[in-house]
């Protein structure tokens, strides 16, 4: 019993050890075609994927908590920064990944 659960725990420490390298990148994802920049400052999905999915709900809300530290130390409404975060992204990106203009996806 004692070496099931040794075993067990020796598999579980390998699976998540292993986990950060099959995570998709957001240079990868982008770069796909999976995921673009919108004027909100947020990612949105191009194409969807559930691998897509997850990495933009975790990129957004570490925008959404950084924008808003920003906000507050200029005492500036979350808006003005998101906006402002959104026209540099997009300026940003380079030629070959999306873009939202106008509420539909452009390759730059």
């Amino acid at each position: 019993m004692k070496n099931t659960i040794t075993l067990f725990l020796v598999c579980l420490s390998a699976l998540l050890l292993w986990q950060p390298l099959f995570a998709l990148e957001l240079s990868d994802a982008k770069a796909q075609g999976l995921v673009g920049e919108t004027p909100t400052g947020y990612l949105d999905v191009v194409k969807a994927s559930p691998d897509a999915q997850q990495l933009i709900k975790d990129i957004n809300a570490k925008r959404k908590t950084h924008y808003q530290e920003i906000a507050k130390k200029n005492k500036t409404p979350l808006s003005a920064v998101e906006k402002l975060a959104g026209q540099k992204a997009m300026e940003k990106t380079p030629a070959g990944q999306y873009v939202k203009v106008g509420g539909k996806w452009q390759k730059k």
